[in-house]
């Protein structure tokens, strides 16, 4: 009995003497941290996305502080976080939602297939292995790297075997962009408005894309001829508008014989 009772007594004076030493080894190795890195912090919203280009919120925080990062970085947080990053800082910031476009329309009903697949299941091991699953080799593969890398459940695949993006809670992050082989989405402002063409088919082999996708452009150049404001040129094959000029009159799309084109405001506001 009093074997127990010492080893309980001494335990607990064990214990005493870690707690204490625990206590001290705190005080002296504390890193001090700036009162505003926190701050910040708590603001943000929390997803660790990395769409402000840091790993994660807590070091956005810290370079925010330092200066390496502006108070509007926030891609997921939008103009609210964006304003409250500056009041912390001490400045005025502003801040433009962004969202993230498709460019292709690749569906399996449009898209020929290369044959069949027997891999990983993955965007990626399939763009390494076969070069897509598709003979239109700049098109969507169809196995939601994108669905798996969207840290705010904005994107799904279609029956289709297309992404679709949820766009009441897409934020622009990128991570989508990032993780698509094919280099499919574009970041682009919420309020956007103009014409966006939904291919990305460089090739500049007309009669192979026709083939391979019914709705891939086939770089007839119809669409610049016929813009009133002259705000479109094919860049490496593909229709670029320039939205410093486009008005949104809708005669690119009109003119275009397999619908490539599409108002981006109607594509975000469906």
């Amino acid at each position: 009995m009093n074997t127990i009772i010492i080893t309980i007594i001494v335990s607990l004076f064990v214990a005493f003497i870690l707690g204490v030493l625990l206590g001290l080894f705190k005080k002296i190795f504390a890193v001090q941290v700036d009162p505003k890195v926190q701050a910040i912090q708590d603001v943000l919203s929390g997803g660790n996305c990395g769409g402000c280009g840091y790993a994660g919120c807590a070091a956005f925080a810290e370079a925010v502080v330092k200066g390496e990062a502006p108070a509007n970085g926030c891609i997921a947080g939008g103009a609210s976080v964006a304003a409250k990053v500056g009041e912390i800082m001490g400045v005025n910031v502003s801040a433009q939602k962004k969202v993230t476009i498709l460019a292709c329309k690749g569906t399996n009903e449009c898209a020929v297939s290369r044959g069949s697949y027997n891999g990983i299941k993955s965007c990626a091991a399939a763009a390494l292995a076969i070069n897509g699953t598709k003979l239109c080799s700049f098109g969507c593969i169809g196995y939601g790297d994108c669905v798996s890398a969207c840290p705010f459940d904005a994107i799904s695949m279609g029956e289709d075997g297309i992404p679709k993006v949820n766009y009441k809670k897409c934020v622009g992050c990128g991570k989508c962009a990032k993780a698509c082989p094919k280099h499919l989405f574009s970041i682009v402002d919420a309020d956007i408005k103009g014409s966006v063409a939904l291919c990305s088919n460089r090739s500049d082999n007309k009669p192979s894309i026709k083939k391979n996708c019914s709705v891939g452009c086939i770089k007839c150049g119809i669409c610049v001829k016929k813009c009133p404001e002259k705000c479109l040129q094919l860049v490496n094959g593909i229709p670029v508008v320039d939205y410093t000029k486009c008005t949104s009159c809708g005669e690119c799309i009109k003119a275009c014989p397999d619908k490539v084109l599409e108002l981006a405001q109607d594509i975000i506001n469906k």
